[in-house]
């Protein structure tokens, strides 16, 4: 039986399937490697690995950015505690620091609802982009 290998989605780094985080850099490669096996099978649910939270994260942007609560979904913690500590802050500064957390959360939930799920996938669950 052949070992399968799996490119990092940060350094391109060949890794086995058998690894859980690339050799090179450190990524982890547990999300990667799902991925390459669905669309090498082209079969299955017809649904991404990871691609289940587009919606719930999505949703949760347009309607609650200014808390963060997307990002928690996501697993960004330290983003979604900035946005929520921005938030409350801007409550005793006159609204405007709530304000325009809220939009950033309100911009963030449209661009997740707007990609398709491999995209989604690819930017927010392997490539860990935690802003925009």
């Amino acid at each position: 039986m052949a070992t399968k290998t799996v490119k990092c989605p940060n350094c391109s780094a060949e890794n086995t399937g058998l690894e859980n985080y690339c050799r090179n850099c450190g990524s982890l490669l547990t999300n990667a490697y799902e991925n390459q096996q669905m669309q090498r099978s082209g079969s299955g649910s017809g649904q991404v690995p990871g691609a289940d939270k587009k919606v719930v994260a999505g949703i949760c942007g347009i309607l609650l950015g200014g808390l963060g609560i997307h990002k928690f979904i996501l697993g960004y913690t330290n983003e979604g505690v900035i946005m929520l500590v921005v938030q409350i802050v801007g409550w005793f500064l006159c609204g405007i620091p709530s304000l325009v957390i809220s939009v950033i959360g309100l911009i963030e939930g449209i661009m997740y609802l707007t990609k398709s799920d491999e995209e989604f996938v690819q930017t927010y669950v392997v490539g860990r982009k935690p802003w925009f």
